[in-house]
């Protein structure tokens, strides 16, 4: 499964989690807010989407309103106040990200 993990600047949390997951799933992350954001062509790649606050979600869907639409993505809401790879980080990505298959 391809997971694309979507923050604002692509620094912590997204990388965080990319780097966590990648034995598990097929792995990218992007920002919204930075030098290089998101493309549709990095949407498209992905079968799961990983944001993490329901804002990012909404942006997506104003920039990318017909990717959006066939898009699976989840909200796993983790506010902008960690660093990359900071330990209480890494728990919540691992605890908020069992569910997905």
């Amino acid at each position: 499964m391809k997971v694309l993990f979507i923050c604002n600047q692509n620094e912590n949390r997204s990388k965080t989690a990319e780097e966590l997951f990648k034995a598990k799933f097929e792995t990218k992350s992007a920002g919204l807010y930075n030098e290089k954001p998101l493309t549709e062509k990095q949407l498209g790649w992905a079968d799961v989407v990983v944001v993490m606050e329901d804002r990012q979600r909404s942006e997506i869907a104003k920039r990318f309103p017909k990717v959006y639409m066939q898009k699976r993505i989840l909200s796993l809401d983790i506010p902008d106040v960690y660093y990359r790879g900071q330990p209480e980080l890494v728990n919540m990505l691992k605890s908020k990200m069992k569910g997905l298959a």
